[in-house]
């Protein structure tokens, strides 16, 4: 485990940022690593209001596998706290946040799980994008110094493994659950919905 932990803390040094980083490039990482997840819930809710059936089925989906992915991550969190690099005083801090603990990301998992749930229910396109802003918000905050690397390998095996996991539930309730959710869009917005401002 002390190999490991090394490890992990020598490919954290390698990645971040040194006190002299240039201004603009750690302003640049401090607003990826805190606002590009937000590219997620924009693209799973575009995907439900422009898309068809198919296309709704797949965002409720992601956004299933992905709250389920956090919650293991709470739980996780609570049986074993893994401190972050500041609070054992490793590199520099160039991003506030609590103490609590790294291990795993939440930001890495959410992307991570929609990034599968896109790409293997046939999405390759946006799966990947979704993919790219994952290993860029990855390397964001380990640069600024928030996350350990091991932090972000372990978001994606646990979001991995809730989407391989979950496939059984969803199955079963997952297709009734998207139809009634149409229902409820189709009942609550049937104004925007019958003047042709939203698809139906």
């Amino acid at each position: 485990m002390e190999t490991i932990e090394a490890f992990n803390q020598a490919i954290f040094l390698h990645i971040n940022a040194p006190q002299a980083t240039s201004h603009w490039l750690i302003v640049a990482s401090v607003l990826i690593a805190n606002y590009a997840i937000w590219a997620v819930p924009i693209m799973l809710v575009c995907m439900w209001l422009i898309g068809g059936d198919n296309r709704r089925e797949i965002a409720v989906h992601a956004t299933f596998v992905g709250f389920v992915a956090l919650g293991i991550n709470q739980l996780i969190g609570m049986a074993w706290y893994h401190p972050r690099p500041f609070a054992i005083g490793l590199g520099h801090t160039f991003l506030a946040h609590a103490p609590d603990s790294s291990f795993p990301s939440d930001h890495a998992t959410l992307l991570s799980a929609t990034s599968f749930s896109l790409f293997f229910n046939g999405k390759r396109l946006l799966g990947t994008l979704a993919l790219v802003v994952d290993v860029v918000v990855a390397w964001a905050r380990v640069f600024v110094g928030v996350h350990f690397p091991f932090d972000m390998a372990g978001a994606a095996v646990i979001a991995w493994t809730t989407y391989v996991l979950s496939a059984p539930l969803w199955r079963a309730w997952g297709p009734a659950s998207v139809r009634s959710l149409v229902a409820l869009y189709r009942k609550v917005l049937a104004r925007p919905i019958g003047r042709g401002w939203l698809r139906p």
